[in-house]
């Protein structure tokens, strides 16, 4: 392992991320705001409590998580599709960096600000609604293991994309309606059962319900079979991810 060739990638990305500080961290934390207040405040005041806390607050860690999925996949694949789109990625291939370098790197910066802007986040809903968390180490372990799974997820995206219109794909048309779909805004015990049934084959549900748990101490899943799905999809992005660098795809031609 190169320390300096990871530090140099990690440096110059967060370096993009803060010349870009309005896209990067002020704009989510605003969106998710707008969020609060229309669901927490205005909406959530009219409504049942959901697992014994107040609607308000029942919505605090899906929405967190829906940042936390969206920025995560949109820094990791912009990240490494612009050294793609503008050659430099031929001068990163043809340096003496490993394929675990430059993907630790990438990936590293973009889980970071993925963490930062789920816990400025975290920070904002405290003004808006009140609540604890139960079980604060569960919870830094979820938003990490999630930032750094979907920054990888992001990266293959990254990769994967010939366009700027397809790295708004999968995020826009897969992973956001999973997220709205996973339980951020209910709990699928209100569903009917076949609807229910059918969330459970939704991996958000998964990481969304391990990271609610975290908060409240209540889910609709267990946070073992929660932490289970989330390791299973690092892997798969692991080895997905370890296929590219070895057959060279789309990074070679």
């Amino acid at each position: 392992m190169n320390p300096r060739a990871v530090i140099s990638i990690y440096r110059f990305e967060m370096a993009r991320a803060f010349r870009t500080l309005w896209q990067s961290i002020v704009s989510p934390v605003i969106s998710t705001s707008l969020y609060f207040v229309v669901f927490g405040a205005a909406i959530g005041s009219h409504m049942a409590e959901m697992g014994g806390v107040s609607y308000g607050a029942f919505i605090v860690p899906g929405l967190i998580m829906l940042t936390l999925l969206t920025t995560s996949i949109s820094n990791a694949s912009f990240g490494i599709y612009f050294p793609r789109f503008v050659g430099t990625i031929y001068e990163i291939l043809s340096a003496p960096v490993s394929a675990l370098e430059i993907v630790a790197g990438y990936v590293g910066a973009a889980a970071t600000k993925s963490i930062i802007i789920g816990l400025i986040t975290l920070a904002t809903a405290w003004l808006f609604v009140d609540f604890t968390i139960a079980h604060p180490l569960v919870m830094l372990l979820f938003l990490f293991l999630t930032a750094f799974t979907f920054s990888l997820f992001g990266f293959i995206i990254g990769v994967w994309a010939d366009g700027f219109e397809k790295l708004q794909f999968i995020p826009l048309l897969v992973v956001t309606p999973l997220t709205f779909l996973g339980g951020s805004f209910y709990s699928i015990d209100v569903l009917p059962p076949f609807w229910r049934a059918v969330s459970f084959f939704n991996p958000v549900v998964y990481l969304i319900n391990g990271f609610r748990w975290s908060f409240f101490g209540t889910s609709d899943v267990h946070v073992g079979v929660s932490l289970g799905m989330t390791a299973i999809f690092l892997v798969v992005c692991l080895g997905l991810v370890a296929w590219i660098f070895k057959t060279g795809y789309r990074l070679k031609n």
